[in-house]
């Protein structure tokens, strides 16, 4: 299993390394008038690949922040729970004549 994991992403690897030397032709992008930038295509892709990721880790950070607080919270009472002896709930024993 390993090895088609290893061979799928060689193949991904490849596939794109191609991609990446057959758009190397300059391309411009105009953000505001007046302004224009011009890159290789792959760089520009690169770019708007990075920020994209970026965005995507800024978004989740929030809601893995608050997972490992209420892990460390649980830990926390998990360990407090298993300090504590159990009590051992009898009942009373009969009285001895």
């Amino acid at each position: 299993m390993r090895f088609i994991v290893w061979l799928l992403r060689v193949v991904v690897f490849v596939v794109l390394l191609v991609l990446a030397l057959g758009n190397i032709q300059d391309a411009s992008l105009q953000f505001i008038p007046g302004y224009t930038w011009t890159a290789p295509l792959i760089l520009i892709g690169l770019v708007f690949f990075g920020v994209g990721l970026f965005a995507g880790v800024l978004a989740a950070a929030p809601a893995i922040v608050r997972q490992r607080l209420e892990i460390a919270r649980l830990k926390r009472q998990l360990k407090s729970a298993q300090e504590v002896p159990p009590v051992v709930d009898e009942p009373p024993l009969p009285p001895i004549i």
